[in-house]
């Protein structure tokens, strides 16, 4: 027998039977299923965890400065300001993993409850944040202390209403006046649920003189520094600790003065978190594979024995054990493929249902769909081996007395 026609054999004897193979592929299109569903699901959230990282900035360290401590009691980090300017410009020229290097500088503004920054032109590049419309932040701006404003989403939609475009309109900040040079990219939130658009960023001059009220030797606020790759990241942390705690003079064994927070860290070890529950939900629903292993071996069990005068008939006409190898092989590899590609839609289904109700993206990895459905054939093969075997070593004579 060719094997279009062992196919066609195999088959015919399937459908005899409908409900009982539906049954017995039913371990097989579980298994499938759940290994597509918790992977898609697992990866999207894997994705989102990406994108929230990536939204903070590339490659992002960011330095605090130090506490206060009076009457025994220690305050947070940024109660006492101890980076200085010169500290920041040691950062940018004397660390040579460090790419771009920004100080950031904070006020709110009660007029619209919102927060004001002002920082630099690297800062846009340290956080990876272009402008939807107008024009970007120029060094002159910040050199002039020129009075204007750059506004995240969230800003414009409460003050000019949604889909507006307040370039060139004039919005006030503390009393004073400035000019919206540009609208920037929506970026949403963050990890921990900050609003990243709800946020007005100015010339880093202009703040100090117009809303901070004067010059200082000290930083008011943060410094963000981004190094050349994420790889280097954990080497600038130390050269940066290192250099500010030789420009502090802070002695061995002392405490730093300054705090870094290394957010690439942190994005791979919710990454890790991410892929470990991904890979122990994959692992369970491969167990389903098995039992749908188990499954089609019992079946097929139960239908060589069903069969052996058929068998007998087969190899009474001239049929060669190996055509009843192929036959029972093909019969549980019919089962097992079919299982996975109803396992696969049933998957996709099910990792679109749970995406659409908790809001969480779905990525559907192809090499994933690939393997599942090898490794459901395989299963067919291995445990549709030994029924296959059986039936191929029977008798003819003793299969045509059977009753």
């Amino acid at each position: 027998m060719n094997p279009l026609q062992t196919l066609r054999v195999a088959i015919r004897a399937l459908l005899r039977n409908k409900l009982r193979s539906f049954l017995t592929t039913l371990g097989i299109i579980i298994g499938v299923s759940a290994v597509i569903a918790m992977v898609a699901i697992g990866e999207g959230a894997k994705a989102q965890v990406e994108a929230s990282f990536a939204s903070m900035g590339s490659n992002l360290l960011v330095v605090l400065p130090g506490s206060t401590t009076a009457g025994g009691q220690r305050g947070g980090f940024g109660s006492m300001p101890t980076l200085t300017w010169d500290d920041l410009h040691a950062i940018r020229t004397d660390v040579p993993t460090v790419r771009y290097a920004a100080a950031q500088l904070l006020s709110e503004d009660q007029n619209w409850n919102t927060s004001v920054y002002g920082t630099t032109t690297e800062y846009f590049q340290i956080r990876n944040w272009p402008t939807a419309s107008g024009s970007p932040m120029t060094d002159s701006d910040v050199d002039a202390g020129a009075k204007v404003v750059f506004l995240g989403a969230t800003v414009v939609e409460k003050l000019f209403g949604a889909n507006a475009d307040p370039v060139g309109q004039v919005i006030r900040i503390k009393n004073i006046p400035f000019e919206v040079r540009g609208v920037l990219v929506k970026k949403g939130q963050s990890p921990t649920g900050q609003d990243y658009d709800d946020a007005a960023i100015v010339p880093l001059k202009a703040f100090q003189t117009k809303i901070q009220g004067g010059l200082s030797q000290f930083i008011g606020g943060v410094i963000y520094v981004s190094a050349y790759s994420t790889d280097q990241t954990a080497k600038a942390e130390q050269q940066i600790t290192n250099l500010l705690r030789d420009r502090h003079h802070i002695g061995p064994g002392s405490d730093d003065d300054f705090s870094i927070r290394n957010l690439t860290e942190l994005a791979s070890a919710q990454q890790q978190g991410t892929e470990t529950l991904t890979t122990l939900l994959a692992s369970i629903a491969a167990v389903s594979l098995l039992v749908g292993g188990i499954g089609i071996m019992n079946i097929m069990l139960v239908s060589v024995t069903e069969r052996t005068r058929e068998i007998g008939i087969r190899m009474a006409v001239g049929a060669s054990p190996g055509n009843i190898l192929a036959q029972f092989l093909v019969e549980a590899l019919t089962l097992a493929i079919a299982g996975g590609v109803v396992g696969i839609a049933l998957g996709v289904l099910t990792a679109e249902r749970l995406a659409s109700q908790f809001g969480w993206p779905m990525l559907i990895r192809p090499d994933i769909v690939v393997v599942a459905v090898g490794f459901s054939a395989i299963v067919g093969v291995v445990f549709g081996l030994y029924p296959a075997r059986k039936a191929s070593r029977l008798d003819p004579i003793d299969a045509l007395r059977f009753e």
